[in-house]
């Protein structure tokens, strides 16, 4: 039971932490969690003074030299909640998926096998998938219902909300 409590709110630390990603001002971020607990890439750990500053501006996505050229797609998949029933499907990097029967048109940007958020700089500390998450934007009948990040290994982090639908990353396709 402990152990529940602790992850539940290791979670939503974490959701907290990377929600102020979006933060256009800054602002004291509360962080929580417990000694030796780790965090994805790109966060910062935890400790005894739970404090951290976000910066003001955009953030900008730099794909290292190590990383370009060497993933070609990503396996998404896409689940009808209504029916329980997952379907995978491998969409190349920049391309898009119109899921079948549905008014959702999925495009996907870029992809990092390590990702990592430093200030307003997102990028991979590597070629290795130890963090993977891939950029994309959601459509229904033509309008953005969603824009940001999937990760593989943490799901819950900015999750696709559908009334319908849920969409996760299932890992990246490396070239050849």
């Amino acid at each position: 039971m402990k152990k529940q409590i602790l992850v539940a709110v290791c979670s939503l630390s974490l959701l907290f932490a990377v929600g102020a990603c979006k933060k256009k001002q800054e602002q004291p971020m509360p962080q929580t969690g417990m000694p030796g607990q780790q965090l994805p890439a790109g966060h910062p750990p935890t400790g005894e003074q739970p404090s951290v500053v976000m910066p003001k501006g955009e953030t900008t996505v730099s794909v290292p030299d190590s990383v370009k050229g060497k993933w070609k797609a990503v396996v998404l998949v896409v689940e009808d909640k209504a029916t329980k029933k997952a379907k995978e499907y491998t969409v190349n990097l920049n391309g898009d998926l119109k899921v079948p029967d549905s008014k959702l048109k999925i495009e996907v940007g870029e992809f990092l096998p390590d990702f990592k958020m430093e200030g307003l700089k997102i990028t991979s500390m590597s070629n290795e998938p130890n963090n993977p998450a891939v950029r994309v934007k959601v459509f229904e009948d033509g309008k953005e219902i969603f824009k940001g990040w999937l990760y593989e290994k943490f799901p819950t982090i900015h999750p696709f909300e559908h009334q319908k639908y849920s969409l996760a990353l299932k890992g990246g396709v490396k070239k050849g």
